[in-house]
């Protein structure tokens, strides 16, 4: 009666373990707060709610108003299929949590002898599972724990990503304009070119000459608008666009240099410290070391069970009961295979941390280096650059009015003066595109306070 009762026990308290609840809300509400703490932008899971709708809603009223840097990274955030697919990451890790609490159900076995001369009933529950049941919920809870952290990750990253994208469009359709006002000052230079050597005032080689600067310009701004089409088309893959939703403008001029930068001191320590990436590749490096502790275990006694045995032979109405045990001997796989096995995955999780921490050590050096050195190009231009070709342009016009120098001279100077506003462009955007660049590298906003982790987990908590 007694084994009788241990199975009763037993199978209720698999039936209570049975219904566990698989809810990944709480772990995206806490990946929500991490992402507006960095990034202060809001995300949505999209899974048929009312706040679904509005979300969408938002998606629209932003796309209606000229598109800035912040209003593409919220539209981003809301719309983009692709990080909707990640968000199911949280419910595929929550499922797997859930899964490694519970209890495998136990076999039951049921034989009859004819003819008629017994009954035999076993069951069955494998022992290694009950005794590993609280340090596998350990291991899955590292891994639930790294693939939120991963989730986290790809949504600071491709709000980097759209931020990128967008000063990367916002530059290239800048120079559209200023590309088709070169063209047009050389189709007037052509144009004027052309009547002088009508009139047999302009040798040949002029004429060609100018001929030659209006096809160029025509080429510049060629390329400019293939340029400004391909970044619009990856902004709209990143925001997640399609059909009406294409139809967005673009606030017209890039944003002017910081009045001051940034910090960028001790950038690569904070990265280390507030990278998601790298801190999912330190939780799975616990999750390895915690299933090294038990993998000879499991080699040894997979299949160990224990259970309850009955019996009734028909004649003489014979009734048996007793406790069962099926144990391996372990006499040709003693772990070894399942230790190495785990031992090189736990130092292949290390290696990939530390080349991980590398890798951003030296994408925080490589951007930070690209926006400082793009500072002082647009610095440059604005100072010496810039001045230099207006005065140029200005003597210019100086010189025409007195009759001393031609139209062609003139145009020409105010040409130049329009490529190397172009020129400042590019390196202003090549600026903005950089400092998005090092952001998503650092993990977070550049201008914010410094977010830890921990500082995270307390204010999610709240």
């Amino acid at each position: 009666m007694n084994t009788i009762r241990n199975f009763g026990l037993l199978l209720g308290a698999g039936v209570l373990a049975g219904c566990a609840h698989v809810d990944p809300n709480p772990a995206f509400r806490e990946l929500a707060n991490t992402v507006h703490l960095r990034t202060g932008k809001r995300v949505q899971w999209n899974r048929g709610s009312a706040e679904d709708i509005q979300a969408q809603a938002a998606v629209a009223s932003l796309l209606r108003h000229p598109l800035t840097a912040d209003s593409a990274v919220q539209v981003a955030l809301l719309n983009n299929h692709n990080l909707q697919a990640t968000y199911e990451e949280l419910g595929i890790a929550q499922a797997d949590l859930v899964e490694a609490g519970l209890l495998r159900n136990p076999i039951f076995t049921f034989e009859r002898r004819f003819p008629g001369q017994a009954l035999e009933a076993d069951l069955l529950k494998e022992f290694i599972d009950i005794l590993l049941l609280p340090l596998r919920k350990r291991i899955a809870a590292a891994q639930f724990e790294a693939a939120k952290l991963r989730v986290g990750h790809e949504i600071l990253s491709a709000a980097a990503d759209v931020r990128a994208a967008f000063y990367q469009h916002q530059g290239d359709q800048q120079l559209v304009d200023l590309r088709k006002t070169v063209a047009d000052a050389t189709e007037r230079s052509a144009g004027i070119a052309l009547k002088m050597h009508e009139a047999g005032n302009l040798r040949d080689l002029d004429l060609a000459s100018e001929q030659a600067n209006h096809a160029q310009a025509k080429i510049e701004l060629a390329r400019a608008q293939a340029n400004a089409v391909q970044s619009r088309e990856k902004l709209n893959k990143l925001m997640g666009a399609f059909g009406t939703q294409t139809n967005w403008i673009v606030a017209p001029r890039l944003s002017e240099l910081p009045g001051s930068e940034v910090s960028t001191a001790q950038l690569e320590s904070r990265a280390i410290q507030q990278r998601l990436d790298l801190a999912a590749a330190r939780q799975q490096f616990i999750a390895e070391a915690r299933a090294r502790g038990i993998a000879r275990a499991e080699a040894i006694l997979q299949g160990a069970e224990f259970g309850g045995h009955y019996e009734h032979e028909i004649e003489g109405s014979v009734h048996s009961i007793g406790p069962s045990v099926n144990v391996p001997i372990p006499i040709f796989n003693q772990g070894q295979a399942a230790v190495a096995r785990s031992s090189a995955k736990l130092r292949q999780s290390e290696q990939r941390y530390l080349a991980l921490a590398a890798d951003i050590r030296s994408d925080v050096r490589a951007a930070r280096d690209k926006m400082l050195l793009s500072r002082r190009q647009v610095e440059y231009f604005k100072s010496t650059a810039l001045p230099t070709r207006t005065r140029v342009t200005e003597e210019s016009q100086l010189e025409y009015n007195a009759m001393q120098i031609g139209p062609f001279q003139l145009l020409q100077a105010k040409q130049e003066e329009v490529k190397t506003g172009a020129e400042s462009v590019e390196a202003l955007r090549d600026y903005w595109v950089a400092r998005a660049e090092l952001e998503k590298a650092v993990g977070g906003s550049l201008s914010g306070k410094f977010i830890s982790l921990q500082k995270e987990g307390k204010e999610s908590g709240q």
